[in-house]
This record gives C-alpha cells, sequence and structure tokens, in this order.
C-alpha cells in the first residue's frame, strides 16, 4: 500500500513540475528587487524592442578575464541583453574574447581603453575593448560601452558606463531597424555656417532622419513653391546665419512654423570670432543685423546685442614660447566662451554634461501665451557687456574681481511651446500664400543665442568630434543637448528618456577594502561556519528533546 503511494506522489510531482514549466514559459516574468529598478526596461525601450520583426545579432567584447569592476560592467552588460532578448527572442547575443581580433576590431574603429588597476595596493595596467556591435539584415552600427565623460575616477566612468548600457543598446537597435520618416532642412544661403563645421553633429543626426539642405533664394520668384518645398520637412535647423533675412525669407520661415513646422535657431546677435582675435591680440564686437529681431519678438523672445561673460568657462589656447622649432602652447580661461547648464530637470538638459558656447548672447523672454522653458543659462557669477566693445587678449592676465560678476544667471537657450500667432498677422504682407494661416496649432521652437554651440572643431581638413575641445580633451554635452533638441522638437521623447534615466550604483572603496581586507575576510569565512555550527547545535537538541521527551 505503501508503495503504490509512494508511486502515486512521485508521479503527482511529476506532473506539477511540467504543469508548473509550462505555465512558466507562456507566462513568463522577472521581479526586480532593487531600489532603482536598475533591470525593469523603460516603457520606451520595451516599445522599440518589440517591434522589431527580424533577427538582431548581438557581439559583445568583453569575454576574458577582468578585475572586479569591470567584471561588473560585463554582468550588467549581460542583464541589460537578458531584459532585451525577454521581450524580444530575436534578439540574440553572444560575449567574444577581443583578444583572438584586436588588430581586425581597431582597423572596424574599436579604439581600446588602458584602464589602470588596483589589486592589493599595486596599480596595474590593462587593456580591454569596451565595445559591441549591433547587426540587423545588411545594418550594422557599433556601441561605445564606456560613456566618454568628464569623470574624475574610474569608478565614476564604470557608473557612467552602466547608467548608459540601456540606451547605448536600445539607441543601436532602433537606428539599425527603424525606417526613417521625418525629414530636416538645413537652411542655407544666408552665409550659415559651412557643412564642414557642422558635419559632426549632421552625421549624426543623419543616423535618425532624413536631411537635406534647402535654400529660400527662390522666395522672390516663386514664394509658394518655396514654402510648398520647406513644408516637406518636419524640422528646420538654422546654424548661425550671418547675413540678413528679407522680409520674404522671414514670412516664409513664419508660415512654415504656423503650418506645423518645427525650427532650432541657433544665432549670433553680435559678430565676435576668435581667429580675428588671435591675430591682432583684439578684435571689436559689434552687433549683427539679420533682420530677425521682430519675428523671435512675436513669439516670445528677444536676444541683445550684447555678450556673456562668466567666470565659469573653458579655455583657450595661446603661445608662450617656442622650444627649438615647435611653438609651446598654454591654456587659459576665456570667459567670453560660458560652460552653461540649466536648473530645470527637462528631458532635454537633464544628465548632460555641461554646454560650452562662444560669444554667448542673452535672451529676454516677454510675456504672451507661449509657454517658455529655460534650457541654458550662464552660472550667477556672469555679466553682460554691450556693443560695440574691444575684446582684448592681455584681459587675461588681469585679476578678478568676483564682485563685478554678479549680474546672477542669464538666460542663453529657450524652449518655446504654444499656439504661435503669425508674425505678419494685422500686418502688409511682402506677398500672398494660397492659404495663409494666421495661428498655428500646439508648436515648438527652440532658440539658442549661440551659433557655434553646433560647430565642431577641424583639424587639417577633417571635422573632429563636437563637444570635444581637440586642445584640451575635455568633454561638453553640445552635441547630447542639440540631439535632445532634435528629438524633443521631433517628438521622439522616447529615446530622451531612455538617456536621461539614473541609476545609483554604489561602489566598493577599495582603498577601505584593501586596508581592512582582514578584517573582511574573517567575517566571511568564520561567520557562515559559526552560523552553521550553531544551527548544528540546535538542531540535534530540539531533535533529542523532542524524541527523548
Amino acid at each position: 500500500m505503501n508503495k503504490v503511494s509512494n508511486i502515486s506522489q512521485v508521479t503527482l510531482l511529476i506532473i506539477g513540475l511540467i504543469v508548473l514549466n509550462f505555465l512558466g514559459n507562456i507566462s513568463y516574468s522577472r521581479i526586480d528587487l532593487t531600489e532603482d529598478k536598475r533591470y525593469t526596461l523603460s516603457q520606451p525601450s520595451i516599445d522599440i524592442v518589440e517591434n522589431v520583426e527580424n533577427p538582431i545579432i548581438v557581439k559583445v567584447y568583453l569575454e576574458g578575464d577582468f578585475p572586479s569592476e569591470f567584471k561588473r560592467l560585463q554582468i550588467e552588460t549581460r542583464q541589460i541583453l537578458e531584459e532585451l532578448r525577454a521581450k524580444n527572442n530575436n534578439l540574440r547575443f553572444r560575449f567574444i574574447n577581443p583578444l583572438e581580433d584586436a588588430q581586425e576590431l581597431i582597423q572596424q574603429g574599436m579604439e581600446p581603453s588602458q584602464l589602470s588597476v588596483q589589486q592589493n595596493g599595486k596599480t596595474s595596467e590593462i587593456i580591454i575593448f569596451p565595445w559591441a556591435t549591433v547587426q540587423y539584415g545588411k545594418k550594422t552600427t557599433l556601441v561605445s560601452l564606456l560613456k566618454d565623460t568628464n569623470a574624475q575616477s574610474q569608478e565614476e566612468q564604470l557608473q557612467n558606463a552602466i547608467q548608459n548600457l540601456e540606451y547605448a543598446f536600445v539607441d543601436a537597435i532602433y537606428k539599425v531597424s527603424s525606417i526613417k520618416n521625418k525629414k530636416i532642412a538645413v537652411l542655407k544661403g544666408n552665409g550659415e555656417l559651412d557643412d564642414i563645421y557642422i558635419a559632426d553633429f549632421l552625421s549624426t543626426i543623419g543616423e535618425y532622419y532624413k536631411l537635406a539642405p534647402f535654400t529660400l533664394d527662390s522666395v522672390n520668384s516663386n514664394a509658394q513653391n518655396t514654402l510648398n518645398g520647406l513644408s516637406e520637412f518636419d524640422l528646420a535647423i538654422i546654424a548661425k546665419p550671418t547675413e540678413r533675412f528679407t522680409e520674404e525669407e522671414k514670412y516664409t520661415i513664419d508660415q512654415f512654423i504656423i503650418n506645423g513646422g518645427k525650427t532650432l535657431w541657433m544665432l549670433d546677435k553680435v559678430n565676435a570670432e576668435l581667429d580675428s582675435l588671435m591675430a591682432t591680440g583684439e578684435s571689436l564686437a559689434y552687433a549683427r543685423d539679420l533682420n530677425l529681431t521682430d519675428l523671435l519678438f512675436n513669439y516670445g523672445v528677444r536676444i541683445n546685442a550684447n555678450l556673456v561673460k562668466d567666470l565659469y568657462s573653458s579655455k583657450i589656447p595661446l603661445a608662450t614660447g617656442k622650444l627649438g622649432n615647435k611653438t609651446q602652447y598654454d591654456h587659459y580661461l576665456w570667459q567670453y566662451f560660458p560652460v552653461v547648464q540649466s536648473k530645470n530637470n527637462h528631458p532635454i538638459n537633464k544628465l548632460i554634461e555641461p554646454v560650452n558656447l562662444k560669444y554667448a548672447n542673452s535672451i529676454d523672454t516677454l510675456k504672451n501665451s507661449i509657454d517658455k522653458t529655460i534650457l541654458l543659462q550662464s552660472s550667477p557669477l556672469s555679466k553682460t557687456i554691450g556693443t560695440p566693445s574691444i575684446i582684448d587678449l592681455k584681459t587675461i592676465a588681469q585679476q578678478v574681481n568676483p564682485a563685478d560678476y554678479s549680474n546672477g544667471n542669464q538666460i542663453v537657450s529657450v524652449l518655446l511651446e504654444g499656439e504661435f500667432n503669425s508674425a505678419y498677422s494685422n500686418r502688409i504682407k511682402p506677398f500672398k500664400f494660397s492659404t495663409p494661416k494666421e495661428k498655428s496649432n500646439s508648436n515648438k521652437i527652440i532658440v539658442i543665442a549661440d551659433g557655434d554651440i553646433i560647430a565642431n572643431q577641424v583639424t587639417r581638413g577633417q571635422p573632429e568630434r563636437l563637444g570635444v575641445d581637440k586642445w584640451t580633451g575635455q568633454q561638453f554635452g553640445n552635441k547630447e543637448f542639440l540631439l535632445n533638441c532634435v528629438n524633443y522638437l521631433l517628438d521622439d521623447t522616447g529615446l530622451i528618456n531612455v538617456r536621461s534615466r539614473t541609476i545609483d550604483l554604489k561602489i566598493l572603496n577599495r582603498e577601505k577594502a584593501y586596508s581592512e581586507r582582514t578584517y573582511f575576510q574573517l567575517l566571511n569565512t568564520i561567520l557562515p561556519l559559526l552560523i552553521l555550527t550553531l544551527f548544528g547545535i540546535g538542531f540535534v537538541y530540539f531533535r533529542r528533546k523532542k524524541y527523548n521527551s
């Protein structure tokens, strides 16, 4: 009887396990017990990954022996990929030892990183390839797993890298699998920046959107066709024009906005350039008339013909002597190059590095029905100087009095949102459109009072990375900020939210761990044995007490 009962119990147990396994396969779920929900994907990530219909192949070059802190990067990378695969079985990944094909990886653009490692109080150097590739069909893109930041330590760099993992992979998946639907016009014809100076940013947004140059030259001969052509785009980028806009060109842009087109303005109201200053040691800064004041005033902002000076600024290189035939340079803070941020925790500027501007102007916001969000502003230790004025390199050597920089934060970038009235309402119009509009539906405009925010440096005819100072190597958030601006204007807020996600990592204090290593070693070896011994003694005691009574 007992034998039959045991067989029945075993049979029921096997059936139960099979049923549980089947239910687990059709109803899969994970529970994230971390405080910051580190392993819970954001909804935009889920939406992007779930829309992928064909296989995505991810190769991660983080296989091999690593120190504990970079082993963590490997583990966190595997975790995020497992979470992504749980949302879509089309995603497949594998980890590869990069040392087997190091030369080939370097040729593909995957530069290795040299890192300092401390173990047992000693420092050594190791080489790793913190890269991955994401392939979808014939498209392949590189994923850098170590984010470029101004982190002061490797621990901070590691934290930034882990925090960026979800965005890095989801962004790569989006780039290789999505269809470009939105179109961006880069306005030309009014002395805007040459292509080589905006090449890095255009190549970046070109991975997400369709790009094309657009001129307003034909507006005088065929205004309607010009507006129709411009209206085929979703966004117009105006990057540092230097020539005056005609009323016909302004009215065309106005109607583009009123009909729903988004605009990103990067304007210099003052003519001041570093090149002329370097040539003579001083230069004249004077107001630049772009004939846009009334247009922007109507939308709710005014760019002032002044220059913002900020004690929190970036550096410029100056020749200080020669060593043999080679010129020696030193770098000095230049208060006309403010490094700016924002107090507003807006998706556009959340968790990005400070942005570097050059000869920026201040912005006044005007009272109207438009919602205004300050995206960038100078530090409290800043001031403005009027124009015309002489800019002299000799001021670098002068003692700075912080009391002279007490004008407070100066606004240098504003987001405008709302229903815009045409700047040509109740005015004589330059010409007639077939269906002119007087008021827009809900729309967005971003105004930045610095045209150089988008300009990358150039070396030997080749564009450098935007936001990286080629002289000092310092990283700034220009590219990330502008990319967020474009994403936000085109309603691609999903990627912004993933990019700005925060993860709170607890970094090991290696100095404390090394100095107190004996204590922690004893704690981790003796304490478990002590607990196990106490459990055994207790178990024997209660067992004897039970059966002796």
